[in-house]
């Protein structure tokens, strides 16, 4: 039983990297131009905010390696349940890629050339900002996003907020960033887009890698000296 509910949890993960990968880079490949920054935000948002109610009892849903990364360091999360947590989720980000790629198939205009919602910095970033300000930018933003996961966890949170309170902090993350990184606070979301793109998008990977990791180092002990909290999210 113990082995069937932790396939069932890492699959959880699974399911939930996917559909939030492919709802949010779906509304930006396919509907971005027409909806803006306001419409991809809040496609992950609500995305996120559902993919919370449906799978947090049975893992958490954390679908963001940054997000098991900070519930590791907190002592939420086991080493072992992390690891295979943070496998799921990037190749559920890669699936969910994958998926919006093959519909994007279907029209005889599309191109990789004109990319595919991937993050990036200097050229590859929408508004030009160069690695140094992305890599901040991702930084600042995965910790605001952590902090909202942190304060869901604390035993004074009103039950059956979390949902809205982490959904609703993603749309105003995207509104902030979407023009100097694309958004990503996810490397799960960022190696989806990367994996299909391929060239720059992979090679340019690492800072949000790096910088989300940073953050959830930051968020854990701030966690830690600040917002201790006695509910655990599994």
């Amino acid at each position: 039983m113990q082995r069937c509910d932790k396939v069932s949890r890492y699959g959880a993960e699974f399911l939930g990297a996917g559909i939030l990968v492919m709802m949010g880079v779906g509304s930006a490949v396919f509907a971005g131009p027409s909806i803006g920054a306001l419409g991809i935000g809040l496609t992950f948002g609500l995305t996120l905010m559902f993919l919370i109610y449906m799978i947090g009892t049975k893992s958490g849903c954390h679908i963001n390696p940054a997000v098991t990364l900070m519930m590791f360091l907190t002592g939420h999360t086991k080493l072992i349940d992390a690891i295979f947590y943070i496998i799921a989720q990037l190749a559920g980000g890669i699936v969910g890629a994958y998926a919006i790629y093959m519909v994007a198939m279907g029209k005889a205009e599309f191109s990789l050339a004109a990319g595919f919602a991937s993050n990036g910095f200097a050229e590859h970033s929408p508004a030009g900002y160069s690695m140094h300000a992305v890599m901040l930018v991702e930084f600042l933003m995965t910790s605001v996003l952590l902090m909202a996961v942190a304060s869901t966890l604390n035993k004074d949170f009103p039950a059956g907020f979390s949902g809205l309170v982490v959904g609703l902090v993603l749309v105003a993350i995207h509104l902030v960033s979407l023009p100097v990184s694309n958004t990503s606070v996810n490397v799960a979301r960022s190696l989806g887009s990367a994996f299909i793109e391929g060239g720059w998008a992979m090679q340019q990977l690492w800072v949000f890698a790096v910088a989300q990791a940073a953050a959830a180092v930051f968020v854990a002990a701030l966690h830690k000296c600040f917002l201790g909290c006695s509910r655990c999210s599994e």
